[in-house]
């Protein structure tokens, strides 16, 4: 638990901690829910709590990009680069209201789908694709809740009807091959793809390159050495918290839930 985490770390005397967070995006679920869970833990250790720093959002980085782009490339490799194959990069899908309520509300909210959309026409960019398309998964909740779509094996289905024969799925939302990578997309998506007779191949997340541990140690660096933020998309570096709390007023807050009546 972060608690008992930085309780550890309280005793062993760390006066100040940078925080890593294993999401590259903004919004509530990606970045404000962080910033809770640290405020959280500080409030557990008590004034002895060193200060903590989360670092910000890398998802625009150019290593995080790269390595993207090589898995994509080697993904089209294993299906012979096949002329006509579809690229799809996927992310968590999240209520539609958490989408409008990311990012601070001076940019008009919906940071997350745009950073994500941001960070597929980059990758796509590397690798010089032009079609491409920008699916979700991993949806939960009630089903009147509206989410962000379509769903990755909804999405399947529609390109099969569209006459297309291979399809490449680049998780760009995700930094590791963690359970719903494997289950959502390395199963239900591949099965549904299999269905159809296409082809199917799953681009690795960046999880165990080099260049992502490269990536967390520039982040570290801008802030022990001012070394400059590394970033290839016109949107402004943020998530960069101090103690949780957020990067802006009103930034990615929680959707509130109706009252009852």
């Amino acid at each position: 638990m972060v608690e008992d985490t930085l309780a550890e770390i309280t005793e062993a005397g760390a006066q100040r901690v940078l925080v890593f967070p294993t999401s590259a995006y903004g919004g509530y679920s990606a970045c404000r829910q962080y910033d809770e869970d640290i405020e959280r833990a500080r409030a557990s250790v008590g004034d002895s709590a060193p200060e903590l720093v989360k670092l910000r959002q890398f998802f625009d980085h150019p290593l995080f990009i790269a390595a993207f782009a090589d898995a994509v490339r080697a993904a089209h490799a294993k299906l012979g680069n096949q002329p006509g194959t579809r690229t799809v990069f996927c992310a968590h899908s999240v209520p539609e209201s958490a989408d409008k309520a990311s990012g601070p509300p001076s940019e008009g909210g919906r940071r997350y789908s745009r950073q994500i959309a941001e960070a597929a026409r980059l990758v796509a960019a590397e690798v010089g694709i032009e079609t491409y398309d920008v699916v979700w998964q991993s949806r939960s909740g009630p089903p009147q809740v509206p989410w962000l779509e379509p769903d990755i094996v909804d999405h399947i289905d529609a390109l099969h009807a569209e006459g297309v024969t291979s399809v490449v799925v680049c998780p760009v939302g995700f930094v590791s091959d963690h359970l719903e990578v494997i289950w959502d997309l390395d199963n239900e998506a591949a099965e549904r793809a299999a269905e159809h007779g296409m082809g199917f191949a799953r681009a690795a997340t960046p999880d165990t390159d080099p260049r992502f541990a490269e990536l967390v140690v520039e982040l570290i660096r801008e802030h022990i050495e001012g070394a400059p933020a590394r970033k290839l998309s016109p949107f402004p570096a943020a998530g960069c918290t101090i103690n949780g709390a957020p990067c802006a007023v009103g930034c990615c807050e929680p959707a509130k839930r109706p009252a009852r009546p």
